[in-house]
């Protein structure tokens, strides 16, 4: 399997009572078949995994893996703080069919770099799946250093990709630049997207192609065949919005904004809340300058 181009980081929406809201999940599945996104990634950040049930964890990934039949790779998220707990979710997720893992790093522990190693390797030696490394110290509190990134892909042959949130270009480079042919580099900040793919990143796992699964799906596109005028030019065109969907913690902005679509409900589970009343207009004015209200 080969990651490049738009995948996107599927929200979870939840009806009134709390629970998962199936149908929209299905029809928000459908709208990426259209859209030419790349693959979908379920229960990571954007998808609220940390508040999901385990029943609730299998169920997301099920509806996914019904509604894109096979036509869209689906990435299933393994995001814990416990070894033993990160190889059970992957090992689960393989049973249900999901195409891929994408294996954030512990959160909490503070893990040391040899850790770090050994948690990715443990997970990858336990599945059969190609892995994808989650590397967001913004959220885990540990950055993955380009020289582990590249031990656990020499190390473990499944380990094929690595999405990478540092918001660090000179990590991106250092990582291309040591990396076994294939290795893929997968941009984990909407605002960096097109300059880690000017250094040799193939893509992105995107919240913004939530809102805007084509443009993201064309830009990405647009820089993978070398036109990066126009890779650009579509980048400038997102960028507004993309601050907007990170005026507050992702993903309280992006479910406001499909709310106000009127794709999705807008509420996300506690602690998260509901976009404050400040952050509102600036939202909805980007969306607006884009035809998207």
């Amino acid at each position: 399997m080969r990651f490049s181009g738009s995948y996107v980081a599927l929200v979870t929406p939840f009806t009134k009572r709390g629970g998962i809201d199936e149908v929209t999940l299905r029809r928000l599945v459908r709208s990426h078949l259209r859209a030419g996104t790349a693959g979908l990634v379920p229960c990571g950040s954007t998808g609220e995994a940390a508040t999901l049930t385990h029943e609730e964890y299998r169920r997301v990934i099920e509806i996914v893996l019904e509604e894109s039949r096979g036509l869209l790779p689906v990435i299933a998220g393994v995001g814990t703080n416990a070894t033993a707990k990160a190889v059970e979710l992957a090992r689960e997720a393989e049973s249900l069919g999901a195409d891929a893992l994408l294996v954030l790093a512990p959160y909490y522990n503070k893990p040391t770099q040899e850790g770090l190693y050994q948690h990715f390797r443990a997970v990858a030696r336990n599945t059969r799946l190609p892995v994808v490394v989650y590397n967001i110290p913004g959220r885990a509190a540990v950055n993955i250093l380009p020289k582990t990134i590249l031990r656990i892909a020499k190390d473990c042959s499944n380990v094929v990709a690595v999405k990478e949130a540092s918001g660090n270009v000179d990590q991106v480079s250092e990582i291309v630049a040591g990396a076994a042919k294939g290795f893929a580099v997968l941009s984990g900040d909407d605002s960096l997207t097109v300059p880690m793919m000017a250094v040799g990143a193939v893509g992105v796992i995107s919240v913004v192609a939530n809102v805007m699964p084509r443009e993201t799906a064309a830009m990405c596109a647009a820089a993978l065949a070398g036109d990066f005028k126009k890779a650009r030019g579509l980048h400038l065109k997102l960028f507004p919005l993309v601050k907007a969907l990170f005026v507050e913690t992702n993903p309280i902005p992006v479910k406001a904004a499909l709310e106000m679509m009127g794709l999705c409900g807008g509420t996300p589970r506690l602690p998260l809340t509901a976009l404050t009343a400040a952050s509102r207009p600036f939202l909805r004015r980007e969306l607006a300058a884009r035809g998207l209200l």
